[in-house]
């Protein structure tokens, strides 16, 4: 049992999830997010910070022997918050493990490092990564400053490439990207108790009929995705059809390939 586990990003929606559904994994969470929000137990440490503020991250991490990074921004917004959040936010995360006895780090990356690739292709985490907008360079920049922090001082981390993690799909895409609660835990219960992690990068998805990503090479991990998007299939199958050129449809990525540049 981990004795604290800091959990960034803790008033989204996986933040909040994460929360309270892997509580069991340590005897102390501290979670943490840019804005207040409301403690969940009495197990829980709230703390308001800016991952952008090296030393308020470097607090963050004191005595916590694992992190879920799930924080930063989220979607595709201009360079300037992306760059805050998702670039220094890394950089300070990654430095305050570093000088504190580099806790274990899974990091919430994300299916938009390789947004550009067509549909019709499966993928291995061999495949280059072709991000669809500055979100997805920011996840493409996340990976490799871990990689650097393993090759460099052994940091392990999981590069978790998370598809869509809901309680269920909303769309034909999310068909292929669904990546269910129970998978997600079952995945976060094996990377924070795995005698041995590295750094490997990980598809965030369930095993779903008609997915694009092949997670064949973490089977010494001792998970298997078990959920299956097909379940909804009927549902999904009401929903108007979408134009055949449309983003959703053509792209992995689906709508953050249509996204313009942002500015502030």
């Amino acid at each position: 049992m981990l004795n604290r586990l800091l959990i960034t990003g803790a008033a989204g929606n996986l933040g909040r999830m994460s929360r309270t559904r892997l509580s069991h994994l340590a005897k102390h969470i501290r979670a943490t997010d840019i804005e207040p929000f409301e403690r969940l137990s009495d197990q829980e440490e709230i703390v308001t910070a800016d991952l952008a503020d090296a030393t308020a991250v470097t607090q963050l991490v004191k005595d916590c022997d694992a992190v879920l990074h799930l924080g930063g921004v989220s979607v595709e917004k201009s360079y300037e918050l992306i760059e805050a959040a998702n670039l220094r936010g890394v950089h300070n995360l990654y430095e305050a493990a570093r000088a504190q006895g580099m806790p274990r780090i899974v990091f919430a990356s994300s299916n938009h490092t390789i947004g550009f690739y067509p549909q019709s292709q499966r993928l291995t985490v061999d495949a280059p990564t072709r991000p669809d907008g500055w979100y997805g360079v920011s996840k493409v920049y996340g990976e490799a400053v871990a990689q650097m922090y393993h090759a460099k001082f052994g940091q392990e981390t999981a590069l978790l490439r998370i598809g869509s993690c809901f309680e269920k799909p909303v769309d034909r895409r999310m068909m292929a990207t669904w990546f269910s609660y129970d998978d997600y835990c079952r995945l976060m219960e094996r990377l924070f108790t795995v005698p041995k992690l590295g750094c490997p990068v990980i598809w965030g998805v369930s095993n779903n009929s008609c997915g694009w990503w092949d997670n064949s090479h973490i089977g010494w991990l001792g998970w298997t995705a078990q959920d299956n998007s097909e379940i909804y299939r009927a549902e999904i199958e009401t929903l108007p059809p979408r134009p055949a050129d449309a983003s959703d449809v053509l792209w992995q990525g689906g709508k953050f390939t249509a996204d313009p540049i942002i500015k502030d």
